[in-house]
């Protein structure tokens, strides 16, 4: 359970702070729907750019935001479906758009759903406390946004080989930013620094993804019901959500997943990782290139009752498609191929990880012989708007891109096959539900009683985490009149 214990006068502290600047906070229901979002701050943010360093773009934290860059309202959620000349498969195969949330990703839902308990509670003072985001990616990014949004100094740590688009855009929104060693898979070296930084430095609050029981909540509350939402409107007579695949990562997003097989029975959730660092498949270790799914541990977070398989995608495919639907050649032979112009300008909405969870979603639907009527979900995270360095690297790498590799990448994302994914038995998930005692109890001190609940008394904990929502809503309605009064 988030702990909703409030400081009162730490939270009068945090009610005037948001009183002289300006803010006020959106509720989950509010996310969920921007429909109940005031109609006073939909006609501020009509003059507000999507990645503007504005607090009212803490209301564009939803999937139902105008695909503009500037001056958008909401409408109905971004989404993009693959057509089955792209993806060789009977199902059809759907992504949430993450391109058009601010900062170009989803995961500001999770950095704002982190600090928000923090600060309505009273919990976490912005004015002498550094709010530090740990991540291989886009989480760090969207804590120091969000942070900048909510008048509060942040710290953004991420592993040395990320890409330059990162760092760039990161060192001007963060007051510091770290990095550490190793790339995708060098996960500890990130808790390493933060160990490092609750012994020598007082000041730092570390709101890690992998065990903020908020980011689940978040993606449950939010991207679940999204997905939902986007299957009302793309539904043909006789279809029916088949299920979800999500990478790993933090396994926040897996938490959508736990809606989808509440409200659809008979859904099946999924979870990506890399083959080249097969963690939950092998009990494996490795790198890879997959840029936004940290691993070697299972994530706090990660709820297994709820996992039905695991797929391992090799990292080489990601590489090879992004230059096949960003590539003048790849896109020509896309259309040679019967893939519309207007798929194919849509296809740089899916950034590395996007491609990965794509070729995920392909295998899940062949591994379970889905049809026609069946429709799989999956998260385009970020856009290629964060990876245009990649692509000038693999140039470099292997050479002008042509038609022969063309045809050959496309054939071989046809050819996917059922490989490398492993349903997993009742002994399966228990089994890999223990891997997190040796990260989260003997290295980070977590309570063993706790670990036991996730599995033993799943429906109260789970259960009872998602229930907070609604509480939480209270709270922040009554912070929000104290701030507007």
């Amino acid at each position: 359970m988030i702990d909703l214990h409030v400081n009162k006068d730490q939270r009068k502290k945090n009610i005037q702070r948001c009183k002289e600047k300006g803010i006020i906070l959106p509720t989950y229901d509010q996310m969920r729907d921007p429909s109940k979002v005031p109609e006073s701050v939909k006609k501020e943010l009509s003059g507000v750019g999507l990645w503007d360093v504005h607090s009212r773009n803490l209301f564009r934290v939803t999937w139902h935001n105008e695909p503009k860059e500037r001056g958008g309202s909401f409408g109905g959620v971004n989404y993009l479906e693959i057509p089955r000349s792209i993806t060789g498969t009977k199902a059809r195969i759907v992504g949430l758009v993450g391109k058009w949330f601010p900062t170009g990703a989803h995961k500001v839902g999770a950095a704002l759903s982190c600090l928000l308990p923090e600060l309505v509670t009273g919990r976490f003072d912005p004015t002498t406390k550094k709010a530090v985001w740990p991540s291989t990616g886009n989480y760090c990014r969207g804590g120091a946004y969000i942070s900048r949004l909510l008048a509060c100094p942040s710290v953004a740590i991420l592993p040395a080989g990320m890409s330059k688009e990162r760092f760039e855009w990161l060192r001007t929104m963060a007051e510091e930013v770290i990095s550490t060693p190793g790339s995708e898979s060098n996960v500890k070296e990130i808790f390493d620094k933060c160990i490092e930084i609750e012994r020598t430095r007082p000041e730092c609050v570390i709101f890690n993804q992998f065990d903020q029981l908020p980011n689940h909540l978040w993606h449950y509350s939010v991207t679940g019901p999204a997905m939902e939402e986007a299957f009302r409107a793309l539904a043909k007579p006789g279809d029916r959500v088949a299920g979800a695949i999500l990478s790993s990562g933090s396994a926040g997003t897996l938490g959508s997943g736990s809606y989808l097989r509440d409200t659809f029975p008979g859904a099946k959730v999924a979870v990506a990782e890399a083959l080249q660092c097969p963690t939950i498949l092998e009990n494996g270790f490795g790198e890879h290139r997959i840029e936004g799914i940290g691993d070697k541990h299972i994530p706090w977070i990660h709820n297994l009752r709820d996992t039905d398989a695991a797929v391992g995608v090799d990292d080489e495919l990601p590489m090879r498609f992004l230059r096949l639907f960003n590539e003048s050649e790849g896109r020509k032979v896309l259309a040679e191929n019967a893939v519309s112009a207007d798929t194919i300008a849509k296809l740089e909405l899916l950034g590395i990880s996007g491609i990965g969870n794509l070729v995920g979603a392909i295998k899940l639907a062949k591994y379970y012989e889905m049809d026609e009527h069946d429709v799989v979900f999956t998260v385009f995270t970020d856009s290629m708007a964060l990876y245009g360095s990649r692509l000038t690297e693999l140039s470099a790498e292997r050479g002008k891109y042509d038609q022969r590799q063309a045809d050959r990448d496309l054939e071989r994302l046809h050819g996917q096959g059922v490989d490398h994914v492993l349903e997993l038995s009742q002994v399966d998930k228990r089994r890999v539900h223990n891997l997190k005692y040796f990260t989260w109890i003997e290295q980070l001190g977590k309570d063993i009683a706790e670990l036991r609940a996730q599995w033993e008394d799943h429906r109260n904990y789970w259960g009872g985490l998602r229930a907070q929502a609604t509480d939480l809503d209270v709270m922040i309605e009554e912070f929000n009149a104290e701030v507007l009064a």
